[in-house]
């Protein structure tokens, strides 16, 4: 649990289309690609010349958006309601793989009310058929083509198949560095996400970002009926993310929106939310109308925002046990919901991004169950809810040290989701002011700073999603540390490699590391006496001879190469004393990070 900052809530735009009817039956009037601008000026230079509004034959590079502007006659109610009018593509790829899309309504252009978006994964030429079907009957486009054209870009992001970390569609490795980023967007323009923001957050070295967006059906557009000002806000925060090749973790249902007062002041919002119209809070998670309004929102959610590249994890719910479905009602039908949501987006996503759900972060938090149904196993930690922390508000840095106690409750819990559930681990919420230190505090900084190495060093896929970016935060939390730690991880084979927890034994301190044949990578800490002259020896390794990096984790340097070597199992390394280089001394410090290369291993590498 964390406490909730919301912006004033207004009424947002939305445009009601009204009732329309054809006799006749559907009709597909025209299909028109949007052409990128780019794209435009590169045609017309060619020579290229079309007809219309855009050109005869649609270009795009690969992974790239193709927005086609469809104006149809049909006949409908609700144009949100696919049982009413249900516009769908089927695009065919080069290689003669078929995919459906689905459509969706937009009157947010004076020469289209509908659109379909998609993102071609093949270079050479597609084709698409466009249909629509109404009460009337149904109808389709003609057969069209568009050509799509190689790019740089690395594709989708997915599970690996060594089910532990992610990679991009062409292998790419891709290790998370990110937060929570909430944007918490009303009416208007009062969203808090920037592009200063996510450009400040570039040069920090993350490459995600996970928020909860306002909700699309309000009391002022009804069940079933979507807010079109907030949905083009998020068309605007993933074109954004897109531009800076920022990937997004989309929390679909935040648990304050389907609260009542669980946890209350802003963490109970379900009574500004129109589901209460038709089920309370309590059976919300069970409820059969509930569920087809929801079907219908996230096949909206799916047309609209799926064909995204930025889009990387569906975060299902945060933090569900804040919920009166949880609470008061039935835990197995709840998770038969989570697993009911799983299912859709594995069914439906023609990109399959994987699924993920959380509890909150206190030590008895731990979802067995959630960690079963979802693909990704996350797990929240808000140490002052029952974590081991000090006892004494007045440090102990000798014998009850706050940091060694911080960094041992994320290597913990790390490890256990690693060794329970085959799947990718992750912290799915963590920090906020639930620590020993306060924000803004160098003490604050370093319990950030080591929650990243610990966490990497036992597993998991990303770094903790930290709560959340914002002035609260910032200075204690976006230092330089996530530049170092992402430059770090930047080589390291994640995602063909296989990788096991190694055993480390610290001389004086804490350590842990992950192996695979060629690799062993991991971090070592003492926060009472540092880590210089201190050594560490890794145990479970193959005999031969080794290179030794050695990275000073707050500054982002490895000291000079050197060679160790493995025998009967056993590699044991030498933590120097503070060196000088290059003019200046490099200290050693409280912790290091280390990689590990066998001599003679092929050790494949990729920057993400």
């Amino acid at each position: 649990m964390k406490y909730i900052v919301f912006a004033m809530i207004g009424v947002g735009l939305y445009s009601a289309a009204p009732a329309i009817a054809f006799a006749a039956g559907p009709e597909i009037v025209a299909v028109a690609p949007a052409v990128p601008r780019e794209v435009w000026l590169q045609r017309f230079r060619d020579g290229e010349r079309g007809r219309g509004f855009g050109f005869e034959r649609a270009a795009v590079a690969q992974y790239e958006k193709l927005e086609l502007n469809v104006d149809l006659k049909a006949t409908f109610d609700n144009p949100f309601d696919p049982d009413q009018v249900d516009l769908s593509a089927e695009f065919t790829a080069p290689s003669g793989k078929m995919t459906k899309v689905w459509g969706f309504y937009n009157p947010g252009r004076f020469n289209s009310l509908w659109m379909v978006r998609f993102t071609p994964t093949e270079a050479g030429e597609w084709k698409y058929v466009v249909k629509v079907r109404d009460r009337e009957g149904t109808a389709a486009s003609e057969l069209s083509t568009f050509k799509c054209m190689q790019s740089a870009h690395h594709g989708f992001l997915t599970i690996a198949a060594n089910k532990r970390y992610w990679q991009y569609t062409d292998g790419t490795n891709f290790y998370g560095v990110g937060l929570w980023y909430n944007d918490n967007y009303s009416n208007h323009g009062q969203g808090f996400i920037t592009e200063e923001g996510l450009d400040g957050l570039k040069q920090h070295g993350i490459n995600f970002i996970c928020f909860y967006p306002s909700p699309l059906e309000t009391f002022a557009t009804g069940l079933g009926r979507y807010d079109l000002d907030r949905a083009g806000r998020l068309d605007e925060l993933f074109d954004w993310c897109e531009k800076r090749e920022l990937a997004i973790a989309w929390n679909l249902v935040f648990h304050a929106q389907i609260s009542e007062e669980v946890w209350g002041q802003g963490n109970s919002q379900y009574r500004q939310n129109p589901y209460r119209t038709i089920t309370s809070a309590k059976d919300f998670f069970g409820s059969d109308e509930a569920w087809k309004h929801q079907e219908k929102l996230y096949r909206y959610v799916i047309a609209r925002w799926g064909y995204s590249r930025a889009l990387y994890l569906w975060f299902v719910i945060d933090e569900i046990n804040g919920t009166e479905g949880w609470t008061e009602g039935d835990h197995a039908g709840a998770e038969a919901w989570c697993g009911k949501m799983r299912d859709f987006f594995h069914e439906h996503d023609p990109y399959g991004r994987p699924t993920t759900g959380t509890q909150s972060g206190g030590i008895d938090n731990w979802w067995t169950g959630g960690y079963q149904v979802f693909d990704v196993a996350a797990r929240e930690i808000y140490e002052g809810q029952g974590h081991p922390m000090p006892k004494s508000s007045k440090p102990d840095v000798l014998n009850d040290n706050p940091l060694q106690y911080s960094y041992r409750n994320y290597a913990s819990q790390v490890a256990k989701l690693w060794m329970d559930f085959d799947k990718p681990a992750i912290i799915g919420e963590s920090g906020w002011s639930s620590t020993y230190y306060e924000p803004g505090t160098p003490g604050y900084l370093a319990i950030y700073h080591d929650a990243l190495w610990a966490s990497l060093a036992n597993g998991a896929a990303a770094t903790p999603f930290w709560w959340a970016y914002s002035p609260v935060v910032n200075d204690a939390v976006l230092s330089g540390q996530t530049r170092a730690f992402s430059q770090f991880v930047r080589d390291i084979d994640f995602a063909k490699a296989q990788w096991q927890p190694a055993k480390v034994e610290m001389s004086t301190g804490d350590g842990w590391a992950m192996k695979s044949d060629a690799t062993i990578f991991g971090w070592v800490a003492n926060p009472m006496s540092g880590v210089a002259k201190e050594s560490f020896t890794i145990t479970g390794l193959a005999d031969g001879d080794y290179d030794v990096r050695l990275y000073t984790t707050w500054t982002g340097r490895y000291l000079r190469r050197t060679t160790a070597t493995a025998a009967e199992g056993k590699l044991t390394i030498a933590i120097p004393e503070a060196q000088a280089r290059d003019g200046h001394v490099q200290s050693i410090g409280d912790d290091l990070a280390f990689k590990l290369t066998k001599h003679g291993a092929s050790a494949t590498t990729a920057s993400n």
